[in-house]
Formats: C-alpha cells, structure tokens, sequence
C-alpha cells in the first residue's frame, strides 16, 4: 500500500475512520532526522499491507500540528480504531523499522 498524504480535510476518513491500524509520521521537509525516517516508514507502507501509513507535513498542515500538540519532529502515532494508541518522538535508536512495527502492533 502506498504511503496517504494526510491533511486537515481527509484527517477523519483517512485516519479516524481506518478500519486496519494506521501509522502516522509528521514531518517537515527541512527536517534531517525526518529524511532519515521517511524511507524507512515507506517501506513499512509497501510491506505491511495490513498498515495504513499516512503523512502530514506539519508546515503544510499547522492545524493538525497544533492538534497533536507536536512539539517534536518526527512524531510518529499510531491510531486504531478512531483512537491515539502510541507515539514516539524522534528516531528509535537501535533497529529503527522493527521499532516502529513493535509501536504499532502493541498500539
């Protein structure tokens, strides 16, 4: 599956209304630790069917920013089921990809 381009006004159908869990990844584009993430979540959307991977640019989307109160970039949130399960704050240090299936499956 490929990676969703989230914004303010497909947040709820894209994200919310998910019926599989969805991994979400604000970013910037001016953000070197979030060019370092970005592959690695999409390969997560290409492996892992059973993922909806989406991203917000927090610059695009200040709205969804200020929601979430990111503070941090790159933030990434798990939701299922219409609800925030997880997040985590920067890049997992050891084992990066594993770290961010292991976030989503105990989300």
């Amino acid at each position: 599956m490929s990676v969703v381009t989230i914004t303010r006004e497909n947040f709820e159908a894209e994200v919310l209304q998910a019926e599989q869990p969805v991994l979400v990844d604000f970013w910037a584009a001016w953000c070197g630790p979030c060019r370092r993430l970005s592959p690695l979540v999409d390969q997560i959307a290409e492996e892992t069917p059973e993922i909806k991977v989406g991203k917000v640019n927090v610059d695009e989307q200040p709205e969804l920013r200020d929601q979430f109160g990111i503070m941090s970039i790159p933030t990434l949130m798990v939701f299922k089921g219409g609800k925030q399960v997880a997040t985590s704050v920067g890049v997992p240090a050891a084992n990066p990809k594993q770290a961010i299936l292991d976030m989503v499956a105990k989300g």
